[in-house]
């Protein structure tokens, strides 16, 4: 079974809202998932990201893979933590 870290669509039609799931990777977008991880919220000002980093960790120690998006969106996350760890 391969494991990811990817976007799973939530929200009203053309006002989307994903949250981040890990799911095995045959499983559709929307469908069944193992755990919610976090949440991505475009359509706000600033745009929302939020992470539980200690479950993404983990999840990503044992071997799941992140999407291309959930991978960007975690640089993101990590680069603003390193910010504010700084200031």
């Amino acid at each position: 079974m391969s494991v990811k870290l990817r976007l799973s669509r939530v929200g009203a039609k053309k006002n989307p809202f994903y949250r981040v799931v890990v799911t095995n990777s045959r499983s559709p977008r929307d469908g069944r998932f193992i755990e919610h991880v976090g949440v991505y919220d475009p359509n706000r000002d600033p745009v929302e990201i939020r992470f539980d980093m200690d479950r993404v960790k983990h999840w990503l120690s044992v071997g799941a893979t992140p999407s291309e998006t959930v991978s960007e969106l975690l640089r993101v996350v990590e680069t603003a933590q390193a910010a504010d760890a700084k200031a």
